[in-house]
């Protein structure tokens, strides 16, 4: 009996002495990773606008590199990234935003912290500069989490942040393409997945996780609709425990199953890894065509997919890797 014991604790130790315990994964210092909407695909797009948006979205992960590189937190860089790509009028988020069914354009944005899970968010923001900075605002100046329209316009003077006319946000293709969207005769064209919408999601040095998310919305939508950009929970979520989540297509599809949760869930309670999880909702509960998803787990693992035509995107983390694509993986 005494012999059959002794084997029995001997044997782990000297597994254990050889090395062959199971591996674990060493976590990353600091992870990013950002959209830039999906839809967008490479084969109806110039050389020279595919060459552009990839040099867009280079710049947006080195500064959000940058921050997390020098110890900054992923709060930040995450707003950061999405400050800068609201100025690029490439993209549908701030400078550039889509115009809505009566000509104009209203701004959606939502940030999260997954320390605490604090969270602030805006819909239907007109003069705003960067919604994102205002969203974050929300969650560090108010006891609310999302303020719309009216109010979203009021705090924003009363924060002081930059403001714009509807002008600032014209861009010669947003306007082509609300004109043909316009003229179309059939609905079922309007459920495609809007292109440019942005977003990121940050793991930092210390350990937190934080995601944001920025649109114009969609071309030609009714005033006052809001999607999932500004839905915590659907388009955005961060939880230290699990991993931090942007998301961006359709945004109906994405609040109805409350995606971005979602996502955090099936790593807190079904124990799938970062990659199964995205698959498994872009595959089972999203139809396709209706977007795309990108997240950074607690250890910094990133994964980037999608079920459209292609989805803007870039990553990079602490280990030197590096990568920005804009179409689907090959």
């Amino acid at each position: 009996m005494r012999s059959s014991l002794a084997c029995f604790l001997i044997l782990p130790l000297l597994a254990l002495a050889r090395g062959d315990e199971p591996a674990q994964p060493t976590p990353k210092r600091f992870a990013i990773v950002i959209h830039g909407g999906a839809g967008t695909d490479p084969a109806k797009m110039t050389k020279a606008e595919v060459a552009a948006v990839e040099a867009s979205l280079k710049k947006a992960l080195d500064i959000g590199v940058e921050e997390l590189d020098k110890g900054g937190t992923s709060l930040d860089a995450v707003e950061k990234v999405i400050r800068f790509l609201e100025d690029d009028p490439l993209f549908n988020a701030g400078k550039g935003a889509v115009f809505n069914a009566e000509g104009k354009h209203e701004l959606d944005a939502s940030i999260m912290d997954g320390r605490t899970k604090a969270c602030g968010a805006v819909a239907s923001a007109r003069t705003v500069k960067n919604p994102i900075s205002l969203a974050r605002l929300v969650m560090t100046k108010t006891k609310h989490v999302l303020l719309v329209a009216d109010g979203a316009e009021k705090f924003a003077g009363e924060m002081k942040v930059d403001r714009v006319d509807q002008q600032y946000y014209f861009t010669q293709k947003a306007y082509d393409e609300w004109q043909k969207k316009r003229t179309e005769r059939t609905s079922s064209k309007s459920a495609e997945a809007p292109k440019g919408t942005v977003g990121c999601a940050a793991l930092d040095s210390h350990g937190n996780l934080a995601a944001g998310t920025s649109t114009g919305g969609l071309t030609n939508k009714k005033a006052g609709r809001v999607g999932d950009s500004p839905i915590i929970g659907a388009g955005t979520y961060a939880d230290n425990a699990t991993c931090a989540v942007s998301c961006t297509g359709t945004g109906e599809e994405y609040i109805r199953h409350a995606v971005a949760y979602d996502i955090s869930a099936r790593l807190a309670y079904k124990g799938d890894s970062l990659k199964d999880a995205v698959h498994a909702i872009l595959t089972t509960r999203l139809k396709k065509g209706d977007g795309g998803i990108i997240a950074v787990d607690r250890l910094g693992n990133i994964t980037m997919q999608n079920n459209t035509t292609g989805l803007s995107r870039a990553a990079a983390d602490s280990s030197g890797y590096k990568e920005v694509k804009l179409g689907n993986e090959k």
